[in-house]
């Protein structure tokens, strides 16, 4: 699910409504950048719907983004619907769901002109996990809850001769965004990965598989050929836009032989052996994962948006 986010908005003291500005910056931990509320407290961003606004400007009142307190307006989402942890990204920036609605122990000035008020059962709050702009205009993601297996193909790393530094770094991604994440060390052998792979997808066990390693030209480089025996359909865009992200940082991406494709209603991934690029080439794919998975699930259907 995406939402659009309309206005961004501050205030300088606590108790009063919030002013839209350009973009704000937010930091993990604390909050909005020069905005009163902010603090090291689980209620660190406020967001409201724009819809629901729209419902107190039926009651006759002359309000708009910001006049609720909230930092962030939204439209095209019905925010208190979303569970407690749910992920909200845009670009770099991650939120969490942690309250929806607000206890007001004092009336204000809204309640008495109105008789009524949105913001306590409309309105949630988050946390910032990782730092980021946030403008209007921008799209704001919904992270559905998924489950993710992390797969490293390393003999070296099997022997306990290197450390899975890929595996470390990837399994962290998804954690954030609030996967339920298993990893899985193994070394370059075909047989064994096909048979994860399969029995992984076919008993359900995960939403998403990324293997990282043996993807490039050594013999002992299986990946891609142990995914293609499991996989029942190729998702050739995907791997031809990692590739061709790569080939922007080097001209080594196009020796890649990585692939993506489905098995029942699980989404595999071939990602690069090195930490770095296993993070480059999965920020290519994020934007469009959620709706992935939405899709494969059985979700949406709505894959023209």
């Amino acid at each position: 699910m995406r939402a659009r986010v309309v206005a961004v908005s501050v205030s300088v003291e606590k108790g009063t409504r919030k002013t839209p500005v350009e973009q704000v910056t937010l930091r993990a931990g604390l909050g909005v950048e020069g905005d009163a509320h902010a603090g090291h407290n689980h209620r660190q961003v406020s967001l409201l719907p724009l819809e629901s606004i729209a419902e107190m400007q039926k009651l006759g009142l002359s309000v708009g983004p910001g006049d609720f307190a909230e930092n962030i307006t939204t439209q095209g989402l019905a925010l208190a619907r979303l569970p407690l942890g749910t992920r909200l990204t845009a670009d770099s920036l991650v939120l969490s769901i942690t309250q929806v609605g607000k206890v007001c122990h004092e009336r204000c000035a809204i309640y008495y002109q109105a008789g009524d008020c949105v913001m306590p059962r409309e309105g949630v709050f988050a946390e910032v996990l990782r730092d980021g702009v946030m403008a209007s205009g921008m799209s704001l993601t919904v992270w559905p809850h998924f489950r993710v297996l992390v797969i490293t193909l390393s003999d070296r790393c099997s022997r306990g001769e290197q450390v899975d530094e890929s595996g470390r770094v990837l399994a962290d991604e998804f954690a954030l965004l609030g996967a339920l994440v298993t990893k899985v060390l193994l070394p370059d052998d075909f047989t064994l990965l096909r048979d994860l792979l399969i029995t992984t997808c076919d008993a359900n066990r995960a939403d998403l598989i990324v293997t990282t390693g043996g993807t490039g030209l050594s013999l002992r480089d299986i990946t891609p050929e142990a995914t293609r025996a499991s996989i029942e359909r190729e998702v050739l865009g995907l791997a031809e836009a990692m590739r061709m992200r790569s080939l922007t940082i080097t001209p080594h991406a196009m020796l890649s032989r990585a692939v993506a494709g489905t098995r029942k209603q699980t989404l595999i991934v071939n990602l690069p052996g090195s930490a770095k690029g296993a993070i480059e080439c999965l920020q290519v794919f994020l934007p469009a994962l959620p709706h992935a998975l939405e899709v494969l699930s059985g979700v949406t259907l709505d894959c023209g948006r």
